[in-house]
């Protein structure tokens, strides 16, 4: 101990003082919050930014701490989450519509296995909690997907009879699909021509998914089989809607608030 004193140009004294003090309350705290983030952080695999980790970490301490903290440790400890590339925000013009009471949205979406094949998603996302309520996978992007999308969320949500917006793909505009939304007496509601902005919840969710998920595994070992990526993708809209808080639900998570409500 002497040597390495030496060598550090400090005296035995200032090495055992320096050992034997008290760590102010605040460093002690910042420890506890470092080390739940570590974990937190392994566990996700990365993907929570300060936002997101702060939801984590106030509900794992049972604490209340603020972003800004939470950001200065992650930036110490040198975590940042999987983000996706910003696009450029353009001013909306005047006349912009906005559609009332829209309560579930439909969209459909593709991924890819490793040998090149496409698989596609429809899903439906509730827009009182942002939960998704339901969806299905399909080696073909057809009718049949879209309408066994639509009959799993009324199955699972009996006596529903919401507005369901959708872009203007050939299966929503379909016939098929206008006489079974009006069976389950739902009224339909469409994007308009050209304006994607219109499905940006729907657009949210597929975002998060693919940032936070299948682009992950694409870029390391990929999806080999088609089971593989539906038991994958399952298990992160499983996250996303039980484990996943979000700052527009004030830190709930989708179900959570849906349990509230009701």
């Amino acid at each position: 101990m002497s040597e390495l004193c030496e060598v550090a140009n400090i005296s035995r004294q200032a090495y055992y003082k320096y050992k034997k003090r008290l760590k102010p309350k605040a460093e002690v705290e910042n420890e506890n919050i470092a080390r739940c983030i570590a974990e937190l952080y392994i566990k996700h695999k990365g993907v929570p930014g300060y936002r997101m980790m702060r939801h984590l970490v106030n509900r794992q301490l049972n604490t209340s701490y603020s972003p800004k903290r939470i950001l200065r440790i992650m930036r110490i400890m040198n975590f940042k989450s999987v983000t996706r590339k910003k696009r450029m925000v353009r001013t909306m013009k005047s006349g912009y519509f906005k559609a009332e009471n829209l309560l579930g949205r439909q969209f459909i979406s593709e991924f890819k296995l490793k040998n090149g094949r496409r698989i596609f998603m429809c899903a439906i996302i509730d827009l009182f909690d942002n939960s998704i309520v339901a969806h299905r996978f399909s080696h073909i992007n057809n009718n049949k997907l879209v309408f066994e999308t639509l009959e799993s969320g009324l199955s699972d949500n009996k006596g529903a009879s919401p507005m369901i917006h959708s872009d203007r793909g050939f299966q929503y505009t379909s016939y098929g699909c206008k006489k079974l939304l009006k069976a389950h007496g739902m009224t339909q509601s469409m994007s308009r021509v050209g304006k994607c902005i219109d499905n940006g919840p729907m657009e949210s969710f597929f975002g998060k998914l693919k940032t936070e998920r299948y682009h992950l595994v694409r870029k390391s070992e990929g999806y080999q089989t088609y089971q593989q990526l539906v038991n994958d993708l399952d298990t992160y809209i499983h996250f996303y809607n039980n484990e996943r808080p979000q700052d527009v639900l004030s830190g709930l998570t989708p179900f959570e608030l849906r349990n509230i409500a009701v």
